[in-house]
């Protein structure tokens, strides 16, 4: 994955294997495993970005990157953290801002290249996903519109960055596109469309992540001046 040795990408393991037995709970419905397991994910994946990328620099990139897994720890466990207040609102608000940390991420300190002509699709996607979905989401029509600009930004910006990041965002894109057909037209969505949503998701934060680690590395050893030992 990188020049880092294999044995540093353990927390990774760790993310994978927790992703796995939460998944097939879901697939089982075994709801008494997949909700402590469900709010294991982020902790587990920082765990993993924190092991990966020991040695490194302590800069930009790792403070958003862990700004957005706690903001998507808090919005994978909205009901759970929040239980005074509407359910689906806060999980759109926590993941919105998970969101704008990784756009920051992806567009001001990771891009490699300019936006790519293909990443139109994502302007694409959101014009459609709204008029699909219009007739169904009523009061939230707007809180959903301004979430699916920045999960469409994220996933756009992504397409600049490191290949395993610009596969993230467009995994992300896929798990909450999937989400939001189950929330508004559930008669339309088969059961086995849920465990696909965070088989999606975890596929997305995971290659996110790792993609922060390698694209980090990659940028301080172009600018060795810059960087600063870790832990």
């Amino acid at each position: 994955m990188s020049s880092l040795p294999w044995a540093r990408w353990w927390g990774f393991a760790l993310y994978a294997a927790i992703a796995l037995v939460h998944i097939a709970a879901l697939a089982v419905g075994a709801d008494a495993v997949a909700a402590p397991t469900k709010l294991l994910l982020m902790p587990a994946l920082a765990v993993g970005v924190f092991v990966a990328g020991r040695g490194s620099r302590w800069g930009l990139a790792y403070t958003l990157l862990f700004a957005a897994l706690a903001l998507s720890w808090l919005g994978d466990g909205a009901g759970t953290f929040f239980p005074f207040a509407p359910e689906l609102p806060m999980m759109l608000l926590c993941f919105g801002l998970a969101h704008l940390c990784y756009i920051w991420l992806f567009w001001r300190v990771l891009a490699e290249r300019p936006l790519p002509p293909w990443a139109a699709v994502y302007a694409v996607w959101w014009i459609g996903l709204l008029l699909i979905l219009w007739p169904n989401l009523g009061a939230l029509l707007i809180p959903v519109a301004l979430y699916g600009l920045v999960l469409g930004g994220t996933a756009a910006a992504a397409s600049r960055c490191h290949p395993l990041i610009a596969w993230g965002g467009a995994f992300f894109l896929a798990s909450d596109t999937i989400l939001a057909f189950r929330l508004f037209t559930p008669d339309a969505m088969p059961d086995w469309t849920s465990p696909l949503v965070m088989i999606t998701y975890c596929l997305g934060q995971g290659l996110i992540a790792a993609g922060v680690v390698v694209a980090d590395g990659l940028r301080a050893r172009r600018s060795p001046q810059t960087e600063v030992a870790g832990a």
